[in-house]
């Protein structure tokens, strides 16, 4: 009796808790990882005082957002003003139920599983859930009252409704390929293939990685939050922690799409080349480090595109979405459904 209750019960909430507790924890790395990268970029120093080499950093921060002053000016729309930020933070956090953190660990008799669910239309749901944050950016724009906020905001709308066609496209040769939207399969498949999709689809892997640093509003293309612009965009008007939840999202955002790009692409919890014998040694690693080791590489990515490229004009970034990438992307599924047909 006990033994089915910590089954059934007890172990998915300890890993409910560590599904939704591990981007917050990425997030305060990759604080203070890019203030530490783009200062070493820019011949600077960066944060170094609190902790060693200013690890301490995000907590601090952290600390000083919570207690300095809520501020909200007259002629908000409270309701959609406050739900705002939770929805677009809350919206990545709820994705990673669907993503493997690691194959399955034998304890005993227990078979250990790192997803909190599976479903045989997990990728679906991702993309779906992860897509919800865009309504919190435009109701934080539109209910801040104010004119910057709300242009940061449609931006955002024009800038995620334009990348999701390419995204759509590269995400459908995996399925193509994989025959499968359930995120555990695709790993298996590309451990069955003996090759990663990356290597496989490297025109579907580049259309996807331009899209999602795209749609995380990253740089070169944060036009969103173009300071030079639009004093802050759609968060000018948010304030303390309310600000800090916006902050904290673009990073979640930033750990989903580099997880869903090792998933993908690149073998999620495999070693590299894991059906080749002479490097079986691997295996004893677990699977859960190798997603980690690969998301890193992918969030340093991040960051020295951040630090490397200047920032698009809005109409440079539009037209390269339909000009460029979705013609790329469609004529990328032709290709690979042509040759899959003959397969």
């Amino acid at each position: 009796m006990s033994n089915s209750l910590a089954a059934d019960l007890i172990i998915p909430i300890i890993k409910i808790i560590i599904v939704g507790l591990f981007p917050l924890i990425m997030v305060m790395v990759m604080v203070w990882l890019e203030r530490r990268v783009v200062a070493f970029i820019q011949l600077r120093l960066g944060p170094n005082r609190v902790g060693f080499q200013g690890i301490l950093q995000p907590i601090v921060d952290a600390i000083k957002l919570f207690f300095k002053e809520d501020i909200t000016h007259t002629g908000v729309d409270k309701v959609l003003f406050n739900i705002s930020p939770v929805l677009v933070l809350f919206s990545s956090i709820l994705a990673f139920c669907f993503i493997p953190l690691g194959g399955t660990m034998q304890i005993g008799t227990y078979n250990l599983n790192f997803w909190v669910a599976e479903s045989p239309v997990g990728l679906l749901l991702i993309i779906g859930i992860s897509s919800i944050s865009v309504f919190g950016v435009i109701f934080g724009g539109w209910s801040s009252n104010s004119k910057y906020p709300l242009l940061g905001a449609l931006r955002s709308v024009v800038q995620i409704l334009s990348y999701e066609i390419p995204v759509a496209f590269s995400v459908l040769s995996i399925i193509f390929f994989s025959q499968s939207m359930n995120m555990i399969d695709i790993v298996n498949r590309q451990k069955d293939a003996g090759i990663w999709y990356g290597f496989m689809l490297p025109v579907s892997f580049v259309i996807f990685w331009i899209s999602v640093v795209a749609e995380t509003n990253r740089a070169p293309f944060d036009l969103p939050e173009a300071e030079s612009e639009l004093v802050a965009g759609f968060h000018t008007e948010y304030s303390g922690i309310k600000f800090a939840y916006f902050y904290m999202a673009e990073y979640a955002h930033m750990v989903l799409a580099s997880s869903l790009a090792v998933v993908l692409f690149f073998g999620g919890w495999l070693p590299p080349f894991p059906n080749v014998a002479a490097l079986s040694f691997l295996h004893v690693i677990p699977g859960f480090v190798w997603y980690l080791l690969k998301i890193m590489f992918f969030l340093y990515l991040f960051i020295w595109i951040r630090g490397t490229f200047p920032r698009y004009r809005f109409d440079e970034l539009v037209r390269l979405a339909w000009k460029w990438l979705i013609p790329l992307s469609l004529l990328n599924i032709l290709v690979i459904a042509f040759v899959r047909s003959f397969a």
